[in-house]
């Protein structure tokens, strides 16, 4: 838990913020959208829940629930206990209510012992204010009662800041105070009538419709069950939309919903679509005056395939969301599609990793000296944002070296084995991150994943190591491959990383993965990719070779693509001692000993340099820059013509100057 999360929680993600600022500021009958923060687990959306809770939550009415608990959350309950967190009495408004939710679900809650008119209205009320009157002597009124079936989906999001924490309680405590005499005696026959009118029951008496309700939810089918749940969200949505008629009240109401992707998660989203919709659309209300922003780990299986094909939406960035982005892209009115507005949240980065590495170590003496691995960070992580905060969160616990140097080189080449303490039983990075990306996989799964990790696109790896393509399919819908801007479908580079960790410790496996993919290539005569693998075999000698048999015949800014897409192999664990001088001289060929610089020798020398330098591990201060500057200096001056490719690279390497994004060098 960090001090205050709204500018941490939403670095990167300004856009998010001003966009629920605006749609806060509309008049209650506007069109908003449900925004969705989609993304791998650890992306930020949790975060980002946090920070819209602390900036908006003092002055506006918010309520925040959360699907992914082990508490089964139904919707009707769902639904009580958003619509009880809304009633919160804010300075600046009058306090919400919430008849027409609440007669539907005590109407449909107890069995009534009526079947019809026959038995007289009057009876049918006199239950209702029974039901009624026994809540509000146990609980103080009817949605109060859902609090102790629901707390389990209530809570700060995870990783929220003390401002959030205090924020959220504050609305649990006013929400939750007893409020005698508020009940629904007196309020029924005008909320009756709502129900008696609405196009799903098809009883027009008042009364009718409510025994209709109760019908449905203890002797109706699954279709009647939800056609229950579409007139409570109904219900719902029409008490917000009447609350904002009134003097003093709020233009907009904050749904903070998290995890959305779990199957409670998912019917609740489906049916508060379909209730807008029908509102607005079908039936030609007004809209209601909701805010929403869910968030999702998963892609929704109610958008179609995962690849996006049938969708009409394509994925947005969240740095320049608003409503106007929003309105230029939606789809049509007459489709349900046209509420959604889906933010694809991309990984932090190089600034804003510097930035939050600065904010939480910058100011302990102690700690301060990390901030200068800022780069080595994100170079790992791939800017992530749950992994920069285990890293850091390793760095403090672990007590690395804190000057820059050959110590720290080596203490940080073992960063995944490093213990991280989350308060429950200490385990490495490495597996304490892999476990949560990675929540569901059984440990075959997981083993079969890191031998298709290998596979710089995965697509290939899984066709060529596991059978069939739902591996792949299941890391797309994850968010787990690489974001936007990636021409091949590759891992996430932290969990490829990862992953190739623990591939890393099977060495016979290893080698036996990039064996049979290294032949995939050969076959599909794609050398390039084949020498990858070669590579991360160990071949250096045969990789080196074939480069520079290539070297002559190829436009020079082809070769250094090629260099550059060979030499971004993995490779094996790397030996605990020296840094990466001592790492390069243990991989250089013997035949390079005493020889005359040619363009073999050279080739040969920037082939390992280069291995060393791509992995963050193996080189975390990117001490070989100008090793490698040297080396096309030196090719430079070994080719006859061609040659201003050659000396790019060297003064791009001898001015290194590190990427913004994970699409740089990995």
């Amino acid at each position: 838990m960090v001090e205050s999360g709204a500018g941490l929680g939403l670095r990167g993600r300004s856009g998010i913020m001003s966009l629920v600022d605006e749609c806060l500021r509309q008049p209650p009958e506007a069109d908003r959208p449900l925004t969705m923060l989609l993304g791998p687990r650890g992306s930020g959306a949790s975060e980002a829940h946090s920070s819209l809770m602390e900036r908006f939550g003092p002055e506006h009415p918010f309520a925040y629930v959360n699907f992914g608990g082990t508490q089964s959350l139904p919707p009707r309950y769902a639904l009580a206990l958003l619509a009880r967190q809304l009633e919160r009495k804010l300075p600046r408004y009058g306090r919400s209510r919430f008849p027409l939710l609440s007669l539907g679900l005590l109407a449909s809650d107890q069995e009534l012992r009526i079947r019809g008119l026959a038995d007289g209205r009057r009876a049918v009320q006199r239950q209702l204010d029974r039901f009624q009157q026994d809540n509000e002597d146990r609980h103080g009124d009817y949605l109060a009662a859902f609090f102790e079936v629901g707390m389990g989906a209530l809570g700060v999001p995870e990783g929220a800041s003390t401002v959030a924490l205090a924020v959220f309680q504050d609305a649990l405590r006013r929400g939750r105070n007893r409020l005698p005499g508020r009940g629904l005696t007196g309020r029924l026959t005008s909320g009756a009538y709502w129900f008696g009118a609405h196009p799903l029951t098809r009883n027009r008496d008042r009364w009718e419709a409510l025994v209709e309700l109760n019908l449905w939810r203890h002797e109706g089918d699954e279709q009647d069950q939800e056609r229950l749940d579409r007139v409570l969200f109904s219900a719902f949505l029409e008490d917000l939309r009447r609350n904002a008629d009134r003097s003093f009240m709020p233009r907009s109401y904050l749904l903070l919903l998290d995890n959305s992707h779990s199957p409670y998660g998912r019917g609740f989203l489906d049916l508060l679509v379909r209730a807008r919709h029908d509102d607005t659309v079908v039936t030609g209300t007004r809209c209601d005056p909701l805010t929403v922003v869910a968030s999702s780990n998963r892609w929704l299986p109610r958008w179609g395939p995962a690849t996006g094909d049938a969708w009409p939406w394509h994925l947005r960035g969240p740095d320049h969301a608003s409503l106007t982005d929003w309105n230029a892209y939606r789809p049509t009115r007459d489709s349900e599609d046209t509420w959604w507005y889906p933010l694809r949240l991309r990984d932090l980065n190089l600034d804003e990793v510097r930035i939050r590495i600065e904010v939480q170590l910058g100011g302990h003496p102690d700690l301060a000296p990390y901030t200068r691995l800022a780069p080595f960070v994100h170079r790992l992580t791939g800017g992530l944002p749950r992994a920069v905060q285990q890293v850091l969160d390793v760095l403090r616990q672990s007590g690395a070296p804190a000057e820059s140097g050959p110590e720290q080189d080596r203490w940080l080449r073992t960063l995944p084995d490093r213990p991280l303490r989350t308060g429950e039983a200490p385990r490495t990075l490495a597996e304490g991150a892999l476990d949560h990306l990675l929540r569901g996989f059984d440990p075959l799964e997981r083993a079969l994943l890191a031998e298709c990790a290998a596979a710089r696109d995965l697509s290939v790896g899984t066709r060529v190591l596991s059978d069939g393509d739902s591996l792949f399919g299941e890391m797309r819908s994850r968010w787990l491959l690489a974001g936007p801007g990636t021409f091949v479908p590759t891992l996430h580079p932290w969990l490829r990383r990862l992953l190739l960790w623990e591939l890393a410790r099977r060495p016979d496996d290893w080698d036996i993965t990039h064996e049979l993919l290294a032949e995939y290539y050969r076959t599909e005569r794609r050398p390039v990719q084949e020498m990858y693998h070669l590579l991360a075999m160990g071949r250096v000698d045969e990789v080196a070779d074939q480069l520079v048999r290539r070297f002559p015949v190829e436009p020079a800014a082809q070769w250094v693509s090629e260099f550059d897409a060979v030499t971004a192999a993995p490779n094996r664990l790397l030996p605990a001692d020296g840094g990466p001088l001592e790492l390069l001289a243990g991989l250089r060929p013997r035949r390079q000993a005493g020889r005359a610089v040619d363009t073999e020798a050279a080739i040969q020398a920037l082939v390992t340099a280069r291995w060393v330098w791509s992995d963050p591990l193996a080189d975390p201060g990117m001490r070989l820059s100008n090793l490698i500057a040297d080396g096309f200096t030196q090719l430079s001056q070994l080719r006859r013509n061609d040659i201003v490719p050659l000396f790019n690279e060297a003064e791009r390497y001898r001015n290194w100057r590190h990427p913004q994004t994970s699409a740089g060098e990995v």
